[in-house]
């Protein structure tokens, strides 16, 4: 898990091309956690609404690409939709196709069978009993992940890499999901799934976002921006400060970005930094730094 007393990187690319600003993203880390490893690449496919209700096509294909240029030995997407069928959702956005492209493998975690599951009760847990998540995750040599930035009408109240891991969690044959939707823990419980999986990479689309209601659809503004980190926490408190400049719900806009629920859970589980001192976010161009030193003011703030 991360470490806590270190510094953060974010990165913060402002462009209007995605996969260059993908690209960019990453490069701006100067790191490589993927070269010779097995990759499990962790996208948004919730439902098959069109992005920012899941991910991005260009930013799935770029991605794939991108971990292939970086010398990825096998990557495999994993994921689950809910409440719709996840073979479904994973036929209408094409996602076989784009992983046949790149050689890539598919699992959809509700074909998964209970062999293939690791349990996880993290200490002072609000679930009754833990949770499962996959091996092939839990165990991964390498993990991306691919949130997108946008609120959440449901009671998370928004949903980047910390809601992201719900997606590990299987659907079919539990009530895992009746548990959290119905807790009124749920933001707690989302940031404990998050003891499941350690993610290496984390990548967030934000050339657009919802700003109201979510996670499928809601009203939209266009920060034209790509995100990239390590650390969870980090990104998505830089991505509440951008849904904050962008002028949000009263939940995002009337609550401290380190008070939030999720946010709070997370530090307490010891999965990334504890405050906005910590975060460090890094650019490559002018525009992007002065966007930055905005969101660094509100970040501090």
């Amino acid at each position: 898990m991360a470490n806590a007393n270190r510094l953060a990187k974010v990165s913060l690319v402002k462009a209007g091309n995605r996969r260059q600003a993908l690209r960019r993203s990453v490069e701006l880390l100067d790191i490589n956690p993927v070269k010779d490893k097995k990759v499990v690449l962790k996208p948004n496919f919730n439902t098959a609404d069109p992005y920012p209700g899941s991910t991005h096509p260009e930013t799935l294909e770029e991605s794939l690409a991108y971990l292939k240029d970086m010398g990825a030995a096998k990557i495999t997407i994993a994921e689950r939709s809910g409440p719709v069928d996840s073979a479904e959702v994973m036929e209408i956005l094409g996602v076989h196709q784009a992983a046949e492209k790149y050689g890539a493998e598919v699992i959809n975690i509700d074909e998964l069978s209970q062999a293939e599951m690791v349990k996880v009760n993290p200490p002072g847990s609000n679930w009754k009993d833990g949770f499962l998540v996959p091996r092939i995750i839990k165990e991964a040599e390498c993990v991306v992940a691919l949130p997108c930035l946008k609120t959440h009408q449901f009671g998370g109240i928004f949903t980047m890499s910390l809601k992201l891991a719900v997606g590990i969690v299987p659907k079919a044959g539990t009530s895992y999901m009746q548990e959290l939707h119905s807790s009124p823990h749920m933001r707690k419980m989302i940031a404990e799934i998050n003891a499941g999986y350690d993610p290496d990479l984390i990548i967030m689309d934000a050339m657009e976002g919802f700003v109201e209601e979510g996670p499928m659809s809601g009203k939209k503004k266009q920060p034209g921006l790509f995100l990239a980190g390590t650390d969870r926490i980090a990104v998505d408190a830089t991505g509440i400060a951008i849904l904050k400049d962008l002028g949000s719900t009263r939940e995002i806009m009337e609550t401290p970005i380190f008070e939030q629920e999720q946010i709070k859970r997370a530090i307490e589980l010891g999965l990334g930094v504890e405050s906005a001192e910590k975060i460090e976010l890094v650019t490559g161009d002018d525009e992007s730094a002065a966007y930055a030193e905005k969101i660094r003011s509100i970040l501090n703030d």
